[in-house]
């Protein structure tokens, strides 16, 4: 079959295609709507995803709002991009029977509106405007392609193993300072299904933030400020990094640089490479100073020692040297590793709450690929070219042999691991702090009426 990105032409697996695949109960790789009836039909874990957006409303406790789910924004795409806004759902069976008869090629949530989304016109009518959203997890979306200028594998919408670190960097930077300066629990980290991963911050604290609330949380973590067309696109001011800053370097990025991008994406392996890391440099006489030892030590490789690692060394050397110290270009070289390896966010997503995002456990149509959980305590095992794929998970049923009427059929299949994390590590936790918090609110309710009686 042809590369990973290309949409599959059904016709073509009736022809040529069989012949490839190995074993009975193999499927021809691919996405078409037929293979996603089967996934939709058989695999999408619909209990354990709704469960989550009810956070805890869908109980018998008096203080559970009921309403609470129907308010959520659900947004299907179909075949040929035929987009249903303002899809709205009450139970999980419902969210479920609208799946699988509209089999939707992505499956997009938003926020908890003021009022049924699914009904905004009819309170449209009565002119005061109460079609608001009023809750929504904070998220974060990171995309590969926002790094084509600093990697050299690939670019656009493809990944490698040289370049995916750069997003396991981003989570593990994002993650710690979510729960260490935020003090957030409730993070579920998931890939994009192709080239990225997305961030759905769930404690009940993050989802009623207000927007200006979110841009400024989204700031908090914007380091990256360059146009296209800027050079220098990271300024560290001031005498000393932020702490946050200054443990994101010393943790995390200055080692993954060193260690591992240097030579991963050959940063100083050719003159244009050089150039561009020569362009932060804001004293155009260290530069050519650089760039003329650079020149130079081409032609006399006697060092054993990989040209990236001696050219980085050098940089560093003459960067920090004493003579240099007053010009203010010791922190050039933080400047040079915040450029490379720092998180670089799509700061809209975060800032507003109306902002759709994909549900986790989608199917990427150009890929095939599920959208699964990623753990941020493992997550340099996480290999986006590992991840189950459409067909696989179809041949795994077909193998297993299919049984009508098993509610779990996914344990049968490679998709187990992801379901069983995602309930176990992301929604057990969430919801016993969901029902902690819906009884202390409704007790304090209780109690506050009853001294009202007192009075």
């Amino acid at each position: 079959m042809g590369r990973d990105d290309e949409p599959v032409d059904s016709m073509e697996i009736d022809g040529e295609q069989q012949l490839k695949v190995q074993g009975p109960a193999a499927v021809p790789e691919g996405f078409n709507a037929d293979y996603l009836r089967v996934y939709y039909g058989k695999l999408f874990p619909y209990g354990d995803f709704f469960k989550w957006l009810c956070y805890g409303n869908d109980g018998k406790h008096p203080g559970c709002d009921q309403s609470y789910v129907g308010h959520r924004e659900f947004s299907f795409t179909l075949e040929n991009d035929i987009y249903l806004r303002f899809q709205s759902f009450d139970s999980a069976a419902e969210l479920e029977s609208s799946i699988k008869e509209k089999c939707p090629f992505k499956i997009d949530i938003g926020p908890v509106y003021s009022v049924d989304p699914a009904k905004r016109h009819a309170y449209a009518q009565s002119g005061n405007n109460v079609f608001i959203p009023v809750e929504r997890e904070l998220i974060f979306d990171i995309d590969i392609s926002d790094y084509d200028d600093v990697r050299y594998c690939c670019s656009g919408a493809d990944v490698c193993s040289d370049c995916w670190p750069l997003m396991t960097i981003a989570i593990k930077i994002l993650d710690t300072s979510l729960r260490d300066d935020f003090g957030f629990s409730h993070i579920l980290w998931v890939y994009s299904g192709r080239r990225g991963v997305h961030c759905w911050v769930c404690d009940s604290r993050a989802r009623k933030l207000s927007n200006e609330q979110r841009a400024a949380v989204a700031d908090y973590f914007r380091v990256y400020k360059g146009g296209e067309n800027a050079l220098k696109k990271v300024s560290l001011a001031g005498p000393v990094l932020h702490p946050f800053l200054a443990r994101s370097y010393t943790d995390v990025l200055e080692s993954f640089f060193e260690d591992k991008l240097l030579l991963s994406q050959q940063l100083f392996a050719s003159e244009e490479r050089c150039q561009k890391i020569l362009d932060l440099i804001p004293d155009g006489n260290v530069a050519s100073e650089l760039h003329d030892k650079w020149q130079g030590n081409r032609r006399s490789s006697i060092s054993k020692e990989d040209v990236n690692a001696t050219r980085w060394k050098q940089l560093k050397m003459t960067l920090q040297s004493g003579k240099h110290k007053a010009q203010g270009l010791r922190r050039c070289v933080e400047e040079i590793v915040f450029s490379y390896t720092y998180p670089r966010l799509d700061m809209e997503v975060s800032k507003h709450m109306n902002h759709l995002l994909k549900a986790p456990f989608c199917i990427h149509p150009k890929t095939g690929r599920v959208c699964v959980p990623i753990d941020p305590n493992n997550c340099d095992d996480f290999d986006p070219t590992a991840v189950p794929t459409l067909s696989q998970l179809l041949g795994e049923l077909n193998a297993a042999g299919f049984q009508t009427d098993s509610e779990n059929n996914w344990e049968r299949t490679s998709l187990e691991k992801s379901i069983r994390f995602f309930r176990t590590s992301f929604l057990q936790p969430l919801l016993k702090a969901c029902k902690e918090e819906l009884e202390s609110a409704y007790n304090a309710k209780l109690q506050q009426s009853k001294n009202s009686l007192n009075w």
